[in-house]
């Protein structure tokens, strides 16, 4: 628990190190891009610096997120703090879009009442050098948030791009104004709003899916699975269940196969020895459950077989698993994974259970549903 500790600590301190140095970049840009726009007379320069006053505040956001999230876990709180992370994301995200919002009424205005613009040669440099310095900030802050697993620099890095380009389209503009005489600075500012408000929503969009409660990542799923079935005794692991309370905090459950002839004292050192194992190398938490394997018996195994092909009938089951006859009744039950899609899985289930009796007279199967909560 005390290394886990320390390592969120470490973590907090990059996240914060990281958003002081965006604080730090994005007002320098603001005070330059606004004195060149007011001078210039340009409403797409100074969209352009109220955009990265709206990252300097993400970034406070941030930072303040970071150490709400980063408080232990009380008895109101057991799982902690974590999740104020997301709701530090759904902030930033309000801001970027009422920030987009804005800009583009102003922009509209513009072009229906364009002002005469003087850009000048000390403006294009400055604009040239916003870009260069918003280009390295993204990649210091995506490369950072990649590193701390934390999703709102990982958005502060994309920003940051997508903040590189938007200066980009005030450079064309100033450029297409200086050697012609077309004003297409309001357009410039419409553009650099719709990229503000795309930007906004897929931020909102992503933090809003981590909330309500996302698939469990591919690869993950695949590691932890992995890992247990390297435990000796395991031989398979199925339902794996992840829930988040912060970018880095997880905990679920899980089912592994077992021979059913296990006592209770070998499945609680097994169970004891998979959770310390996955804690110690994931720091997850698993709360474990057993499926029985019967033993030394081909035809049973036969049988599995035969029902495993004829449930490749049903479209919607993706697959089965925890094929078990119990001993004392003969009643074969196994869990179906039944595709979201399917809006009826009991009766889907009842069906199959009919047809598999009368494939197999004298069996009596119950079958339970499933899901694909993890690849």
């Amino acid at each position: 628990m005390a290394a886990n500790r320390e390592k969120e600590t470490i973590r907090d301190r990059l996240i914060v190190r990281t958003s002081v140095v965006g604080i730090v970049t994005n007002l320098c840009l603001v005070a330059f891009k606004m004195l060149v726009g007011l001078m210039a007379n340009s409403i797409a320069i100074v969209l352009d610096a109220m955009n990265n006053l709206s990252d300097a505040l993400s970034s406070v956001l941030t930072i303040l997120g970071t150490k709400l999230a980063g408080r232990p876990p009380d008895a109101k709180h057991p799982f902690g703090y974590g999740r104020v992370e997301y709701l530090t994301g759904i902030l930033i995200a309000g801001i970027v879009l009422f920030a987009g919002a804005s800009f583009a009424v102003t922009s509209v205005e513009k072009i229906f009442h364009p002002d005469e613009t003087r850009y000048t040669l000390l403006t294009v440099v400055i604009i040239a050098v916003a870009i260069i310095t918003k280009l390295l900030l993204g990649a210091y802050t995506t490369k950072m948030g990649r590193e701390t697993e934390s999703s709102a620099l990982t958005a502060s890095g994309a920003d940051a791009t997508f903040d590189a380009v938007i200066s980009a389209g005030t450079l064309a503009g100033a450029l297409v104004t200086m050697t012609t005489s077309y004003v297409i600075d309001g357009w410039i500012g419409c553009v650099i709003s719709v990229v503000i408000l795309k930007a906004g929503l897929e931020m909102l969009l992503d933090t809003l899916s981590s909330i309500v409660g996302r698939r469990a990542d591919t690869q993950l799923a695949q590691e932890l699975k992995t890992r247990l079935c390297a435990i000796d005794g395991i031989l398979g692991a199925y339902d794996l269940v992840l829930h988040n309370y912060g970018p880095t905090r997880a905990m679920g459950s899980v089912n592994v196969a077992v021979y059913d002839w296990r006592t209770a004292a070998d499945l609680h050192a097994l169970s004891k020895k998979a959770q310390a194992i996955l804690w110690e190398e994931y720091r997850i938490y698993l709360y474990i459950g057993f499926y029985a394997v019967n033993t030394q018996d081909a035809a049973l195994r036969a049988l599995e077989d035969q029902v495993r092909g004829a449930c490749k009938a049903y479209p919607e089951v993706l697959s089965i698993h925890a094929f078990f006859e119990n001993p004392q009744t003969g009643e074969i039950s196994f869990d179906a994974v039944v595709d979201f899609a399917c809006r009826d899985s009991l009766a889907l289930v009842r069906q199959m259970e009919a047809d598999l009796a009368a494939k197999y007279p004298g069996r009596r199967f119950a079958i339970k549903v499933d899901r694909a909560y993890s690849d």
